[in-house]
């Protein structure tokens, strides 16, 4: 995309807020916005770029992404996850071998769909007593898809948890952060082949 076009949609989406803070200020809009982590504003610009490049489609906006390094299998991604998960200190709350059902139903073998499940029980306990409304995102998932270019890996962006709502307070701040690097680890670690 080019530089024009980058700063003019950014310009746009900039005076799209400016008039609807104008037109919502005994709304609460302006203190709203004095509650957000900083950098919200930012962080909302890089979903924007994302949805924009998507072609609308939110969950390309919400999600990161990771292409599995090739030639590795799916025994050893797993691998990798419960490494990860074991070094942050997370727990392994589910599988869902989606693929595996598919095949045992209709008896033919299907592309890889598999969700991992890991979560931290202190943590969610403490993000659900701030925001009961966070519980809906728990647990942190990862899902393995094949696709015609090999494996990758999706999950929920955790950048807009602890980067883009409403301030969090310490402790909490610090766990959830501890949390959005594992998923992250996870992820990179998977992506390169690193055990």
């Amino acid at each position: 995309m080019s530089p024009f076009r980058q700063t003019w949609r950014r310009g746009v989406a900039a005076l799209m807020l400016v008039v609807s803070v104008g037109a919502t200020t005994g709304c609460g809009t302006v203190a709203t916005i004095g509650k957000l982590e900083d950098g919200a504003g930012a962080e909302a610009m890089k979903m924007w770029d994302r949805w924009i490049e998507g072609g609308g489609d939110i969950a390309v906006a919400t999600t990161w992404e990771r292409k599995v390094k090739p030639g590795l299998t799916v025994a050893e991604v797993e691998e990798i996850l419960r490494n990860v998960m074991v070094e942050r200190n997370m727990r392994d709350v589910g599988t869902l071998p989606l693929s595996k059902e598919l095949e045992a139903r209709y008896g033919k073998k299907e592309p890889v769909l598999t969700i991992y499940q890991f979560c931290s029980p202190n943590i969610a306990r403490h993000m659900a007593d701030f925001s009961p409304h966070m519980a809906a995102y728990m647990p942190c998932r990862i899902a393995l898809v094949e696709r015609p270019d090999g494996l990758w890996l999706y999950t929920l962006n955790m950048d807009m948890m602890v980067k883009m709502g409403r301030k969090l307070p310490s402790p909490l701040k610090e766990e959830a952060w501890s949390v959005r690097e594992a998923v992250w680890d996870m992820m990179e670690r998977v992506s390169k082949g690193e055990f």
